[in-house]
């Protein structure tokens, strides 16, 4: 079976097979043997910035020489991208290997698409005998199919409304959601999260005797400088103090992340009696792994990928931006998906575009390019449309002079769009102006 075959068999045939409960995965995994239970590690759940948070985690797991598997959704281009083994993408032969040898499993217990993906995962990083794995919860987190794993910490990152629909419609639905990750005993690092759901996921940890750190109160971080390359900040938990720390992620609110994932990692480190290393957490921070995250794909002109795909990332990203280039208007190329709040992340858009660039991902969520139009028309700003979102950037990058400023975002299906465009077009950037 061919790598496109499998993903269409795997997608068509399972991905209707959706049902937040855990019954059947924990079923299906009984029947494979269990392999979670073999992992030791941290969980990350959150509305936005859990990926930035487990990139982090696995960078700076490699630099303390610990063999590490990372878990991640969904995949930008290929559907390799969410299994990774020492840094890099899981084979897929390897991947087709487990899926043929449990795949009457899979079919007997009529596993959803993700369920699937995660028992894979599970399993690969069993067979390699990995002593560190990093999980990223797919939705929500109580009735996510990564649960059944038990982890030595756990994270929770941010608290905003997305999936609405599965999660609820309140901050506070989605917080109760969220705080099912937290397991009897075991240590939870948080990020910054409004004081109501806090509260609900503080009383929850309280229940199960779960030692909770928070920023700004357990550990600390200060942005001192941001451009192009990344960031720079400091960081304080306990007798860690680490100054002028600097990363290769981009964005003021990755300091946040960084800062609750190094936490997370000492905590870790305590939890299974290995040494920080100061000069390899320097090393670390700067050699993160994470693609489509305010990723610079050009310096002249500057051209950025953005995965912001609801309300509280294209505020994060649009702060970012406003920190980065004081008092600059920016060119978009957007594409949002229909069940997103795509009228509010619009107006956002457009209060800093001074040129918009609409196309439609290959998703089958995705908003037609008409419906973002029509919101972008009550804004009087320019805008162009195209059917799909290459044809977007091509005609966007032979608009750009050196001065412009592109940002590429709305969805992660758009950015994977963008990058696989990119990387397929090594001399792209020669058409612009």
């Amino acid at each position: 079976m061919l790598y496109q075959e499998f993903l269409d068999h795997i997608f068509q045939k399972y991905s209707a097979n959706v049902k937040l409960e855990l019954t059947r995965m924990q079923n299906l995994l009984e029947a494979m043997g269990n392999p979670q239970n073999s992992l030791r590690g941290l969980h990350i759940a959150g509305t936005n910035g859990k990926g930035s948070v487990c990139a982090t985690l696995e960078a700076l797991a490699l630099a303390h020489n610990l063999t590490v598997g990372l878990n991640t959704s969904p995949h930008l281009i290929n559907y390799t991208e969410r299994f990774r083994i020492n840094g890099k993408d899981l084979p897929f032969e390897t991947i087709l290997d487990i899926y043929l040898r449990y795949e009457n499993l899979f079919e007997k217990y009529e596993a959803s698409f993700f369920e699937i993906t995660t028992a894979i995962a599970f399993q690969a990083f069993k067979e390699a005998k990995l002593n560190t794995v990093i999980i990223e919860v797919g939705l929500g987190g109580r009735l996510d199919a990564t649960n059944l794993f038990t982890p030595d910490i756990t994270a929770i990152t941010t608290i905003g409304l997305d999936h609405i629909k599965t999660l609820g419609g309140t901050l506070e639905q989605i917080a109760t959601e969220k705080a099912g990750i937290i397991k009897e005993n075991v240590p939870l690092v948080l990020g910054n999260i409004a004081e109501s759901p806090l509260n609900i996921i503080i009383e929850k940890a309280e229940k199960l005797n779960a030692p909770v750190y928070l920023p700004q109160k357990d550990y600390f971080y200060q942005l001192n400088q941001i451009d192009l390359n990344g960031i720079q900040f400091d960081y304080r938990f306990g007798p860690y103090i680490f100054q002028n720390l600097n990363t290769n992620l981009l964005g003021e609110h990755q300091a946040a992340n960084v800062a609750q994932a190094l936490t997370a990692f000492i905590l870790y480190s305590e939890k299974r009696g290995f040494s920080i290393s100061p000069p390899k957490i320097y090393s670390a921070l700067q050699n993160i792994h994470w693609q489509g995250r305010m990723q610079v794909l050009s310096s002249s002109p500057i051209i950025i990928a953005d995965g912001a795909h609801n309300v509280h990332g294209v505020q994060a990203l649009i702060s970012s931006l406003h920190n980065l280039f004081p008092g600059r208007k920016f060119r978009f190329l957007v594409s949002i998906l229909a069940d997103k709040n795509y009228k509010e992340m619009l107006a956002l858009i457009c209060a800093n575009a001074e040129k918009i660039y609409i196309a439609q991902n290959e998703s089958d969520r995705a908003a037609t390019v008409e419906m973002q139009s029509a919101e972008i028309s009550k804004y009087e700003i320019p805008y162009e449309t195209a059917s799909t979102v290459p044809e977007a950037f091509i005609k966007a990058i032979n608009e750009l002079s050196k001065n412009d400023i592109l940002i590429c975002c709305g969805s992660l299906y758009t950015v994977g769009e963008i990058l696989n465009y990119y990387q397929q077009s090594d001399n792209f950037i020669k058409q612009a102006g």
